[in-house]
């Protein structure tokens, strides 16, 4: 690896934490002199903007659409002159997204959509920028519903028991039909925060 800066992805199911462990690492990067550049998936422009309205159910969308909309947001997530992944690498920042190609490999074979598919739409994506560490929460789906319906007004189009269920399985086949083109770091999610993430900044710190 030429840069010293990282690039890293959190993946897990809906309720794993991983916008708090996001915001954790980064604060604990930062304490140690890194620049930190913190992002997610959907992102905020007009595309992760309809990808939202999908999913709080302001506007319809086939899952095959909602496939494709990934992953051209994921292209405009690396490539936006103005604030995207590749261009905070080259200044310096490590970069934490909460979220990566991982997830609609996940996700969206849930529904039906061929697997293999999802990876090869994505793979501009991947031949661009794969994560120097994929952090995967592992959580039971029943721990993770709970979080949700505790921190939640209310419940997006993925967010029930059956699904999330069928995710955490997806997320492990996923995982094993990529193999060594990924390096993933598995950590136990059903326990405190803290302890999750003594175990992140621990791998990150063997590898800066």
């Amino acid at each position: 690896m030429d840069r010293k800066n990282l690039f890293i992805a959190f993946e897990g199911i809906d309720g794993s934490g991983k916008s708090t462990q996001v915001n954790m690492l980064s604060a604990f990067l930062t304490e140690r002199g890194h620049k930190v550049y913190t992002t997610c998936e959907p992102t905020e422009s007009k595309i992760g903007k309809m990808i939202r309205d999908i999913f709080n159910h302001r506007m319809e969308g086939d899952q095959r659409v909602i496939a494709a909309l990934f992953a051209a947001d994921r292209l405009n997530h690396l490539l936006n002159s103005e604030d995207g992944i590749l261009n905070k690498l080259e200044e310096g920042y490590t970069v934490i997204t909460d979220r990566y190609y991982f997830s609609s490999y996940a996700y969206h074979s849930v529904h039906g959509i061929d697997m293999d598919w999802i990876i090869q739409t994505n793979s501009l994506s991947a031949d661009l920028l794969r994560p120097d560490l994929n952090i995967y929460i592992d959580i039971q789906p029943e721990v993770s519903m709970e979080r949700l319906k505790k921190g939640r007004t209310h419940i997006e189009m993925y967010e029930t028991l059956e699904n999330l269920s069928k995710v955490h399985k997806k997320y492990r086949e996923a995982f094993e039909k990529i193999g060594d083109k990924e390096e993933v770091f598995y950590v136990n999610g059903d326990r405190t925060s803290s302890a999750i993430s003594a175990d992140i900044n621990k791998k990150i710190t063997s590898m800066i």
